[in-house]
């Protein structure tokens, strides 16, 4: 488009790799939220977008807020101008952007837009940063115990041969599991590949993406945080929906777009199928199986007294406040457990490698 304004004709083109990072969430909300700004500052729609796009260090984002500036200028919808870019903008974008153009409030709808997307952002960081903590730990363990049997206990499984003395029960079965872990390690190795292998497999089949969801949502305190993190999600949109005058069934559309697990997909489609056949919406949620008591009384509530909108957002703020203070408070649950397994594991191969010591007496006087 700038080169045929400057009426310059190429003679070759070359298309540039799509660096995928670019089109993240937490780029598309900062975006939106300039453009909010811009707005709010007396500038058109195509002066922000044309501005952003100028400013922008992005290659990728420039192309795009520039072929989104033409759309605009051709006479389509903004809302509609983000249709072919569902990647980078989805559904809940377009139909709130949508909304604000039909109220005239685009400016604010652009800000909620942003600022929901920026706090799902952070809930979501804090949960995978919490459930990331424990997986390093007993990696770490792991990787501990394993040299401890693979480098340090042969050392001293050398030394005691030399000692006529029979092992005490403890060393020699640690000794007797370190022999078997050398010797059949290709086994081992074998096992984790296959492994390996049969996950990647399954995880394109819904079906055991859903059995695997559920059976992770039963897990204490992980399955409070994966719980706590959807919910919150759900809640939030439904609340930036409702409070925009977008429908109820079309707000649950726009969370089902922004789900990525087929388990709560396949919920939310439920609930859409519950509503569109007359059930009333805290009914809809109960069925899924997923929703606690307040939440259903919660909504309940603001359906019979008109206030849904206000009961929503007191449901999101609470599991975000809720989820929040459980992944805060997780290292300082774990951390015990996690220091009691590890340490007794370690402390018990160190004590079944220096147990023959306190036997050396013995040994020597056998030697004798």
């Amino acid at each position: 488009m700038a080169l045929q304004q400057q009426m310059v004709t190429p003679l070759s083109l070359k298309r540039i790799a799509i660096n995928s990072a670019q089109w993240r969430g937490d780029k598309s909300a900062e975006v939106i939220h300039q453009l909010a700004t811009l707005l709010k500052a007396g500038l058109t729609l195509s002066e922000g977008l044309a501005l952003l796009a100028e400013q922008h260090p992005s290659k990728q984002w420039q192309a795009l807020l520039q072929s989104l500036a033409h759309d605009l200028e051709q006479g389509i919808a903004f809302s509609n101008a983000l249709l072919p870019w569902s990647e980078v903008f989805p559904p809940l974008y377009q139909a709130m952007i949508r909304t604000g153009e039909l109220t005239g409030k685009l400016d604010e709808c652009c800000f909620e837009l942003a600022r929901q997307q920026k706090a799902q952002r952070q809930l979501t960081d804090k949960v995978k940063s919490a459930l990331r903590y424990p997986i390093i730990i007993l990696a770490m363990a792991i990787m501990v115990v394993v040299a401890m049997l693979h480098f340090v206990l042969p050392e001293f499984a050398a030394i005691y041969k030399t000692f006529n003395t029979p092992l005490p029960a403890l060393t020699q079965g640690i000794m007797t599991l370190a022999d078997f872990s050398g010797e059949w390690s290709w086994l081992l190795v074998l096992f984790g590949f296959l492994l390996a292998i049969a996950n990647k497999l399954l995880m394109r089949r819904p079906t055991w993406l859903i059995v695997r969801q559920k059976l992770l949502l039963r897990i204490p305190i992980m399955g409070s945080l994966m719980r706590g993190q959807k919910l919150t999600q759900i809640f939030t949109i439904l609340a930036l929906t409702q409070s925009a005058g977008i429908t109820f069934l079309q707000g649950v559309e726009s969370v089902r777009e922004t789900m990525r697990c087929p388990y709560w997909v396949q919920l939310l489609t439920q609930i859409q199928h519950d509503i569109s056949n007359g059930h009333p919406i805290w009914l809809a949620l109960k069925n899924t199986g997923e929703f606690s008591p307040l939440c259903l009384q919660l909504v309940r509530t603001g359906e019979a007294s008109g206030s849904l909108d206000l009961m929503l957002d007191n449901l999101a703020h609470h599991h975000r406040d809720n989820t929040m203070a459980l992944a805060d408070n997780l290292a300082a649950l774990l951390e015990p457990t996690l220091l009691i397994i590890t340490g007794g594991i370690i402390g018990t191969l160190v004590v079944a490698m220096y147990l023959p010591i306190f036997h050396l007496g013995d040994a020597m006087s056998g030697m004798g």
